[in-house]
């Protein structure tokens, strides 16, 4: 009886396992509002990012601004391979990151150990 507890616990963890790391999760996202001729976004940083997916017109300047709040030594620091942008994330301070909206398309930007990641969606 006890072996097929631990048969189906162990089928039920691997079935876990498959989902957290290969399953379609729910990705916040936020679409930048138009103000004075430019376009701005907040993104915290804490375990991860948040929005994880931000949504910017094409051929108006925008500016993301990351907020750090996690003591990870992973996410201090964001890149933008696309853009040629490898910026420190100090902790408990905001950084503002200029991002170029001439070409529409959709790139992604990491930490710097390129274990968190987001999308910049530029239409």
């Amino acid at each position: 009886m006890s072996q097929i507890i631990v048969l189906i616990v162990g089928i039920a963890l691997i079935g876990f396992i498959i989902w957290w790391f290969f399953g379609k999760h729910a990705v916040a996202t936020e679409s930048a509002k138009v103000e004075n001729q430019q376009q701005t976004v907040d993104v915290l940083v804490k375990g991860g990012y948040s929005p994880e997916r931000v949504v910017l017109k094409a051929g108006v300047p925008a500016v993301l601004n990351f907020t750090r709040t996690d003591p990870s030594s992973c996410l201090d620091r964001v890149v933008f391979s696309d853009f040629g942008i490898n910026q420190e994330l100090p902790k408990g301070e905001t950084q503002a990151i200029k991002i170029d909206t001439s070409k529409p398309g959709t790139y992604t930007w990491a930490c710097g150990m390129d274990m968190f990641h987001g999308q910049l969606v530029i239409e």
